[in-house]
């Protein structure tokens, strides 16, 4: 399953956080409609209220019964793949680099790979983020549900070793206009958006036509320790009101 959240801020227009993400599946979503049929079904959400406590989100998963979350093998999160002084983040799930504030669920580490393996192989540098809990993945991983996902900064700092991978301005936010007015669409460097929607769309193929990358072991149908939708600071700072649109595309 993949999710992007298609709120705003009130303050601002919303562009790359997160009309990118938004984009990025959608795009796939079409491109995939294409390559049926696929051995294992795909799902599609676009969240509402994100900004308001990541709402859409978990109202879907605790709308879902015991036996519907056992069938999610694995979900995909787009926050935020455009930033203007970028970098390209794969969610921690391994805890290589930093060890999560919340539970990873198992399956998650295998999630991941798929992305960095891909970047690996495409001579893309990527650089782990903190698997914060604190965006859409929230509530699929306090059930137990693996999750990983793509985010290329916000209002953190970006340093000079980042510059060395990716360019761009130390000392600055990866996105200086983040929940501002001036997030509007002259705050998305398209490099970051393709490099993030093309891997996008390799990790959902390779899902959708492959289930070896995930341990399909456990069913996961534990409730996890509950909703902290905080915003603190992370990728996500979810807070909203609604709920999701989600569409099957492959079976």
């Amino acid at each position: 399953m993949l999710g992007a959240h298609l709120d705003s801020v009130p303050d601002g227009p919303g562009i790359n956080d997160n009309a990118t993400g938004s984009a990025g599946i959608l795009q796939t979503a079409l491109e995939l409609a294409e390559v049926k049929p696929t051995q294992n079904a795909v799902r599609f959400a676009w969240w509402g209220a994100e900004e308001s406590g990541l709402i859409g989100s978990w109202e879907y998963v605790e709308s879902l019964t015991e036996a519907e979350r056992g069938q999610i093998a694995g979900y995909l999160n787009f926050d935020m793949i455009g930033s203007p002084n970028h970098i390209i983040g794969v969610y921690d799930a391994d805890e290589s680099t930093y060890t999560a504030p919340v539970a990873v669920p198992e399956g998650s580490a295998s999630l991941e790979q798929v992305f960095t393996g891909y970047f690996d192989r495409t001579q893309q540098p990527w650089v782990d983020t903190e698997f914060s809990g604190r965006s859409d993945y929230q509530g699929f991983i306090e059930y137990g549900i693996p999750a990983t996902g793509l985010f290329t900064g916000a209002d953190d700092i970006k340093t000079p070793e980042e510059v060395a991978l990716f360019g761009g301005t130390a000392g600055i936010p990866h996105d200086p206009n983040y929940h501002s007015p001036a997030d509007d669409l002259s705050n998305v460097d398209l490099t970051a958006l393709g490099i993030n929607s093309q891997a996008i769309a390799f990790a959902t193929l390779s899902l959708a036509q492959d289930p070896t990358p995930l341990d399909l072991t456990d069913n996961h149908p534990g409730k996890g320790k509950g909703k902290d939708k905080g915003k603190g600071t992370g990728h996500d700072r979810g807070q909203g009101n609604g709920g999701d649109r989600s569409t099957d595309v492959a079976a």
